[in-house]
């Protein structure tokens, strides 16, 4: 796992082979924040990662300077590894949440400025996701919702949907 822009760039993070996460590939992931990049200032940004895997998206987000990371998954040997990773770069600023994702998102009373879900491609209820974090009231005025999913499916009927963007396998739908 490689740390693609800001203060931890270039870092590099081994995955332990037994893990089950699919993490988001380097392609992928750089391609997604060079688009984010023109929609978002991540600087003293707030931001939310569910299903959050190996830790991914959130060591990015962090090296990128939002403010407030929170990464809710879980597995606890990937929450472990979450931990680990952010206790080597030494921040304060990522909070790994070990818990079910639907009951964080039905507990949380914050909202975030950015919002990121990789759940596993196959959950049955994926299509539920945009649906329960916009009930949920967890993005903030003007945030950003982004939801990867395999080609299967298709969020261009939601009514929050702006657009979407495919690498390779992998695929991005972006709400508001």
């Amino acid at each position: 796992m490689r740390v693609i822009s800001g203060i931890y760039r270039h870092r590099h993070f081994e995955v332990p082979r037994t893990f089950s996460a699919r993490p988001t590939t380097d392609f992928a992931k750089e391609n997604l924040f060079n688009v984010l990049a023109n929609r978002i200032d991540f600087e003293d940004a707030t931001a939310l990662d569910l299903f959050a895997g190996t830790g991914s998206i959130s060591i990015e987000l962090v090296s990128r300077g939002c403010s407030k990371v929170v990464s809710v998954e879980k597995d606890p040997a990937h929450y472990a590894f979450i931990c680990k990773v952010m206790e080597t770069v030494k921040t304060d600023k990522c909070l790994p949440v070990k818990g079910d994702v639907f009951r964080y998102i039905e507990r949380c009373s914050t909202q975030f400025d950015f919002i990121f879900a990789d759940p596993p491609y196959q959950l049955e209820n994926i299509a539920d996701i945009p649906d329960l974090v916009f009930a949920a009231d967890l993005l903030a005025p003007g945030g950003i919702f982004v939801l990867e999913h395999g080609r299967q499916n298709d969020f261009s009927h939601h009514p929050r949907f702006t657009d979407k963007k495919v690498y390779g396998s992998v695929n991005f739908s972006f709400f508001k």
